[in-house]
């Protein structure tokens, strides 16, 4: 516990400065901290105190009381007085808290890739070997030899490639990447008025 002297007091604002032997500098001293005392303070009484740094890094002083001045005793006292910080753990900073950000972030990290996975592979269908032996069957090349002799799949797509009607009936049932045949009816190029 320090002692010293009160230096000033500014009675309209409630603070002031206490001059100490045993410090370097004065200490602010704020009327919270006298609160219970029977009087205020004035410039030379003798305050005893104890010194907190503020997260600023200036002083204070705490558990101040006045020589020769009595305490207030109230009869419900709030016990809303919180200690002053000294040290605080840091969670994030501990060894603890670093394990359990890695741990978070990897499940994250997983969460993430799996996700990725389930929509990559919803986009990509699969072809096992079972469809592919009954593709044929299901898809089946429907070819008129009458009018193929002068057709053959170039990688033509639309209806304003084609050069008439036949031609087109061709690339629909014979060559893929065609789309020519919007409603899936077999029948190509029906808005188109040339064919």
């Amino acid at each position: 516990m320090n002692k010293g002297l009160l230096k000033t007091w500014k009675t309209d604002k409630g603070f002031g400065f206490i001059k100490s032997d045993t410090l370097e500098h004065d200490t602010f001293i704020h009327i919270s901290a006298l609160k219970h005392m029977s009087r205020k303070p004035k410039v030379g009484d003798t305050i005893y105190f104890e010194v907190a740094t503020q997260p600023d890094g200036k002083t204070k002083a705490i558990n101040c009381r006045i020589e020769g001045v009595a305490e207030l005793k109230a009869p419900y006292q709030k016990h809303n007085n919180q200690p002053h910080r000294i040290a605080k753990s840091n969670f994030a900073s501990s060894f603890l808290g670093k394990v359990a950000s890695i741990a978070l972030i990897a499940v994250l990290c997983l969460y993430a890739f799996n996700r990725y996975n389930a929509h990559s592979s919803s986009q990509t269908p699969i072809i096992s070997n079972a469809d592919l032996a009954t593709f044929d069957v299901k898809h089946p090349k429907i070819v008129n030899p009458e009018n193929t002799q002068n057709f053959t799949c170039d990688g033509r797509q639309y209806c304003t490639e084609m050069r008439s009607r036949e031609e087109a009936v061709f690339f629909i049932h014979n060559c893929p990447n065609t789309k020519m045949d919007g409603d899936g009816d077999g029948k190509p190029c029906e808005r188109d008025t040339r064919l």
